[in-house]
């Protein structure tokens, strides 16, 4: 093996692994058992009561014990305008059924226990415009009722499912949304999980992004690695994107913050 092969080699297992063993460095081992973890509401949805427009938000949180090392569980969120509540839905694994669930928990509420972050929140008439169409996703999902942890389907390739059906909320899902690449043998090409852009992806396990949201990220069993061009940032398995801010909130009112992830 040649001298650029070997460096090469080790800058990818230093890019892969390192950024687990710092995350697992600092990982809380002392958990909460999950049926007395902390689900409560955080705020970041606005109360329906006093929101009459439209909203569609996305969230990720560190998944549930020692698996927060590597991945987040996302989910979506979206309530019509004037309407008195949220509509929610996940994808969990347990239970037995269908995995798609509406409605498991609050909009905002902690995942049993974690912080959750935003990962998008668009509001007025375009989310208006785009809820119909997360709707009809949510109800197309192709593997309602199979949940494998890895390389999915599962919470993160709902989400990207979703997400690919309404190219328009160029949601970019972190490297940490394990699951989000995969795609079945019978279809290894096509849109990345933002909707636009390119994805080579052999059930997960392998592949490659190159995409406007996404950037250029490679993946390998489950855990992707990359750099965001158009914002410069780097993409990196269990901490995620790192680097200049990205916007992942359209308002309806100019004056509202964009949250960050």
């Amino acid at each position: 093996m040649s001298a650029v092969a070997k460096l090469a080699l080790t800058v990818a297992a230093v890019a892969m692994i390192g950024p687990l063993l710092f995350k697992g460095a600092n990982h809380s081992w002392a958990g909460t058992p999950w049926h007395r973890s902390d689900r409560s509401a955080t705020g970041l949805a606005p109360d329906p009561a006093t929101t009459p427009e439209a909203v569609i938000q996305v969230y990720a949180a560190s998944t549930y014990s020692w698996r927060g090392i590597f991945a987040v569980h996302t989910w979506i969120a979206v309530k019509d305008a004037e309407a008195g509540r949220y509509d929610r839905w996940d994808v969990m694994g347990w239970g037995g059924g269908r995995v798609v669930r509406h409605n498991y928990d609050g909009a905002d509420h902690k995942w049993f226990g974690r912080e959750p972050s935003l990962l998008l929140d668009i509001r007025g008439p375009e989310a208006a415009s785009l809820i119909p169409r997360i709707r009809e996703a949510v109800a197309a999902y192709p593997w309602p009722e199979t949940y494998r942890t890895f390389p999915g389907p599962n919470s993160n390739t709902f989400t990207a499912f979703v997400a690919r059906r309404v190219p328009e909320l160029g949601l970019d899902l972190p490297p940490t949304a394990i699951g989000k690449d995969f795609r079945p043998l019978s279809d290894p090409i096509g849109h990345a999980p933002s909707g636009k852009g390119l994805q080579v992806s052999l059930l997960g396990l392998a592949g490659f992004i190159l995409a406007p949201a996404e950037g250029i990220e490679i993946n390998l069993l489950g855990l992707g690695v990359g750099i965001d061009i158009a914002q410069p940032a780097l993409r990196l398995p269990g901490i995620g994107r790192i680097g200049a801010g990205h916007i992942r909130s359209r308002p309806d009112h100019p004056d509202q913050v964009s949250p960050q992830q």
